[in-house]
């Protein structure tokens, strides 16, 4: 198995969850360390291993990382890369947390860029959702009152759980 097949092989098998949550941001990510945590199974079974470096690329109005992703079996190598700025003017955080914070970041990319990695919209990427309160007290009485004025029932169950029972006396 070439190195070529040996990376496709993690890409199409490859899981990590989204194990961590920002609660400033209110959503799921997962971090480099997930990553790399979900490709150790695959490392010893191909014969492969991964590294990331960095190197500081510019340094001009603010500095930029750049972030290698390398998978090799010891002949062979394939590398994808991240690109991130350094933001100096980050408030609540030291020099060192603000260059710590861009070099997560772009390791992260850089091996969800090797290993093919969908970010896109999914269950729990985005804001977290919010489960929806129950259709009971006083936001019943409200949504009854609400149905009487020409209120639908639909807007009702946009916004509420609501149980089988409740839902028969609406």
């Amino acid at each position: 198995m070439n190195i070529n097949e040996k990376l496709a092989t993690i890409q199409t098998k490859f899981k990590s969850k989204k194990s961590r949550y920002n609660s400033f941001g209110k959503y799921n990510f997962r971090s480099a360390e997930d990553i790399l945590e979900a490709t150790k199974p695959y490392l010893l079974e191909l014969g492969v291993s991964v590294t990331i470096s960095e190197e500081l690329i510019a340094n001009e109005a603010f500095p930029i990382i750049e972030s290698i992703a390398t998978i090799s079996d010891g002949e062979n190598a394939i590398q994808a890369k991240a690109i991130v700025g350094v933001d100096l003017q980050q408030k609540g955080m030291q020099m060192p947390q603000k260059f710590g914070s861009a070099s997560s970041y772009g390791k992260k990319y850089a091996l969800g860029n090797l290993f093919l990695i969908d970010d896109t919209q999914d269950a729990d990427h985005g804001k977290a959702e919010k489960a929806k309160p129950k259709l009971e007290g006083q936001a019943l009485v409200k949504a009854k009152e609400f149905l009487k004025a020409g209120g639908s029932l639909d807007a009702i169950k946009g916004k509420y759980d609501i149980p089988a029972a409740t839902l028969k006396t609406l």
